[in-house]
């Protein structure tokens, strides 16, 4: 860990249900959303992410435009995407939208870029999915070179060059972004060739298994002689006043959600106990906030990490046990996981 270590949540704007069962209309839960970012900003919590999905169980499909919202209601709270499809995107577009985001909420905005989880957006915008690995890799070249806010001439392989190209508008000290990565070395190895900082993406099994990857991390950027940059990273959860409150909760939505994803992709049903499994051993921080505060305290000393973002939204979890979640983790958690780094 460089320093002080920063603690977010991520959101991907899941359709959720109001106490009757009733799935909420979209309007309703982009309005949702941006109260619980006005909540996480009073509540202490240093960083909000929102997703982007095009698909019918998320509500968010253009999460800089939610964040613009927020960047106005919002004093402290640093804001960005959990993540942007960049591959699916134009870079200039990305950057002019997360530059005037900064601009709104005076210097507050982060870009997570990534490939994505989901592969709507391909067809919707009319990218070929054949070249899924190289659309990222020219368009997050482009972006790199963006960031440094200088007059860019660039080519590649699937857009006219840039030459001399001025960019606006520009930020008062720069736009931070991140690479998101699933787990792959050459992701990781290609965050630090670009210096930029790394975000792993932890939504199964134990955190301890991304310990190689932090690793090669680390050696990437001494080998090329640069400053150590951070590494954050990202794992869904919930917190109730009590453990069994939380477990209650959540684990009929989190069955829901891993079930109708799974469907999709050809996993098994959830089995009688995964649930319960993936809190004890796995990536789910569930429980009260002592419960998750030890659980994230533990993963930040084994991975070394600079950042923890708790993704908070889970399927149709209600929106007022998602507000409780935030009141709770920016309140209680976050305090005792650095008392806890501290000892």
């Amino acid at each position: 860990m460089s320093g002080r270590v920063e603690f977010g949540l991520d959101t991907f704007g899941d359709r959720t249900v109001d106490a009757q069962g009733t799935l909420l209309p979209y309007p309703q839960v982009i309005r949702n959303v941006v109260d619980q970012a006005v909540l996480a900003d009073r509540s202490g919590v240093d960083f909000i992410g929102i997703g982007e999905h095009h698909r019918a169980d998320y509500a968010i499909s253009a999460p800089d435009v939610v964040l613009a919202g927020i960047a106005t209601r919002t004093e402290r709270i640093r804001l960005g995407s959990a993540v942007t499809v960049l591959s699916s995107d134009d870079p200039i577009r990305v950057f002019e939208r997360f530059s005037t985001i900064d601009a709104l909420s005076g210097g507050r905005a982060e870009v997570i870029l990534g490939r994505g989880s989901f592969t709507e957006s391909f067809p919707l915008f009319g990218f070929d999915l054949g070249q899924y690995e190289e659309l990222f890799a020219e368009k997050l070249d482009l972006f790199a070179e963006l960031l440094a806010e200088k007059p860019v001439t660039w080519s590649g392989a699937l857009r006219p060059p840039l030459v001399d190209q001025d960019v606006y508008p520009k930020t008062a000290s720069g736009l931070k972004a991140w690479i998101a990565v699933g787990g792959t070395p050459q992701s990781v190895v290609r965050a630090a060739n670009y210096r930029i900082p790394l975000m792993l993406a932890v939504i199964g099994g134990p955190a301890d298994r991304f310990t190689p990857f932090v690793q090669i991390y680390r050696r990437a950027n001494e080998q090329l002689g640069q400053p150590q940059l951070p590494i954050g990273l990202h794992s869904p959860g919930h917190i109730a006043d009590t453990d069994q409150e939380a477990r209650d909760q959540l684990r009929e939505h989190w069955i829901t959600n891993r079930n109708k994803i799974g469907s999709e992709r050809g996993w098994p049903p959830a089995r009688p106990g995964d649930f319960e499994r993936e809190i004890e051993q796995g990536a789910l921080y569930v429980g009260s906030p002592e419960t998750v505060a030890a659980k994230i305290a533990a993963t930040v000393r084994t991975l070394d990490v600079d950042r923890f973002d708790l993704k908070y939204s889970n399927g149709p979890l209600p929106h007022e046990d998602s507000m409780r979640a935030i009141e709770l983790y920016g309140t209680q958690v976050i305090p005792r996981v650095r008392e806890l780094l501290s000892e």
